[in-house]
Order: structure tokens, then sequence, then C-alpha cells
């Protein structure tokens, strides 16, 4: 009997990575999974069946259930298909796991439209689509009277709570997944849904190109940079012993951190009466100074050290 018995999930972008190791370790605790994977380059380009197919084979092939999925999460009419998948083929949904993205490295001034667009597309709006499709199937369950007891995993990323250069694009878009988490645990908890996201600290085709041999297994080591390290916390976070919502977390290695999200500074807060003027908050930001512990970064002020 595994943590996830007799539950239906789904993965977007288990063909390879992070992505397959969410697949094989969620089959591995009993969960029947909707293996989704378009088969395309880390930028995007291609399309190809055999690496969705490839892994609910292996899936199937060690006794558990898998069916595969080539549809593209960021058209809607696929992300539909993709959820439509779990209930035709195992009669239910109960968890889902948005791992698919893409990279266009560049600096800003340097990414076009496209490049702009096309991540956006596939990480955000991906992302968007699948959560709204299976959000959809748990309201109507809900309505419906029947318990819901679900999940939803998003994966951010590191670039896109702490920032990046070179991946403005990226960055954005995954910025965007960690606050759409947020809302979206607060709108579907009533449904019974429970959203986080992660920020995956592994080796992967899209890091690889990133940071190269810094990423490499060393001979003897614990691998810590091996994407299987954290598909257990995914599958923790899918189980039904899990209460944790709404919540963003570092996971890699031997390691699971949660990320705060954006709070008011209660040490550097401005006030006057009545409406600032330009001259006031001169002087204000130069008599308040840098926040122990902090810099200016950019446009300092007369304050600034």
């Amino acid at each position: 009997m595994g943590s996830l018995d007799q539950l239906v999930a789904v993965v977007t972008g288990a063909g390879r990575g992070i992505g397959r190791e969410h697949a094989l370790l969620l089959a591995s605790e009993g969960a029947a999974v909707v293996v989704n994977d378009l088969g395309g380059a880390p930028d995007g380009t291609g399309a190809e069946s055999a690496p969705a197919e490839q892994v609910a084979a292996e899936i199937r092939a060690a006794g558990g259930r898998a069916v595969a999925n080539t549809d593209d999460v960021a058209d809607s009419v696929g992300a539909q298909r993709i959820i439509d998948t779990a209930l035709s083929e195992f009669g239910r949904l109960d968890i889902v796991v948005n791992n698919a993205g893409i990279l266009r490295d560049r600096v800003l001034v340097n990414i076009s439209d496209e490049d702009w667009d096309l991540v956006v597309r596939v990480n955000l709006r991906g992302t968007f689509l699948v959560t709204r499709a299976a959000g959809r199937y748990w309201r109507e369950q809900s309505k419906a009277g029947r318990q819901v007891s679900a999940s939803v995993i998003n994966t951010s990323s590191e670039s896109g709570v702490f920032g990046n250069p070179g991946q403005a694009n990226y960055a954005a878009a995954k910025a965007g997944v960690a606050s759409l988490t947020q809302v979206a645990a607060k709108e579907l908890g009533r449904y019974g849904v429970r959203v986080n996201a992660i920020l995956p600290q592994a080796r992967t085709r899209l890091t690889e190109g990133a940071f190269g041999d810094a990423l490499a297994a060393k001979e003897g080591a614990f691998d810590r940079w091996d994407p299987a390290n954290v598909s257990p916390f995914v599958a923790y976070l899918a189980g039904p012993s899990c209460q944790i919502t709404g919540e963003v977390f570092i996971a890699g290695g031997s390691r699971v951190q949660r990320v705060r999200p954006w709070e008011r500074d209660p040490d550097w807060k401005l006030q006057t009466e009545g409406r600032w003027t330009v001259a006031g908050l001169e002087k204000a930001v130069a008599d308040a100074g840098v926040p122990q512990g902090q810099k200016w970064t950019a446009n300092p002020g007369k304050g600034a050290k």
C-alpha cells in the first residue's frame, strides 16, 4: 500500500528529467498517472510522442497504471484533453503536477518578442490552463456533494523568486507561477483543493545548459543534483496526509526550505501627514538610510551606504 493508493495524477512535462522522476515515484506510491509531454526541445521547438510513451510504458512494466498524453499544456483545448484523459482512463483526478517548462535565455535587451511570448506561454499560461481545467472538475465534484481532497503542485523557480540575470522572460513567468499558486490556493480551497509550488534544484536539460559541469555527479558522493531528489517532497505534497497549502518551497538534494512570500518591511516605512512631496521624500529617505543588513542596488538615495 503506497501513500497515493487509488489516486489519479496528471504530471506535465513528464517525459524527461524532473517530471519523469515525479511520474515514476507517484506511480510507485500507488497513483495512476497521466504522463503528459509534448516531446519538444528545451527551447520549445519540435514535438515527439516517444518520451511520454516510454515513461508510461516503464510504469506499466513495473506493475503500475499509466497512460501517455502528448497535448500542449499551453493550448486551452489541449489542457482540457489532458484532464479529460485522466477522467476517461481512470475515472477520477486527485493530483496535478504542473512541471512542463522551456527556456530561451537572453539578456533583456536581446529578448525577441517570440522568445518572451513562448516562454511565458508554456511556463505560465500552461500552468494556468491545466490548473483551470482541473479546478473546474473539482468544483463540479464539490458542488455535486462529493468530498474532494485534491492537490496541485506547481513548478516555479529560484530565478522567478529571486531573479537571475539573462532570464527575464523565464523569471517573469515563474514569478507569475508563484503568485498564481497563492491565488489558486485561496480560491480552490473551498472545493477541497490544496495548491503549493516548488523551486526545484536539480540537473535537467534546462539547467545543464545554464550551469554545465557545476551540476555533475561526483563519483562515490551523494548526487545532490539528481532530479529524483525532488520527487519525494512532491509526492508528500500530493498525498492526503499533507495539509499545507498556498506555500512555495525550495526542494533539492537533501533540503526542503519554505520561501517567505512578499511581506511588508516593518523596519523601513515612511509616513507623513497627507500627501508626500518629492522634497519630503528625499529628506525622509536620506534620514531613514538603508535597512540593516541590506543595501540599495540601483539608483541609491542620499541615505545609501
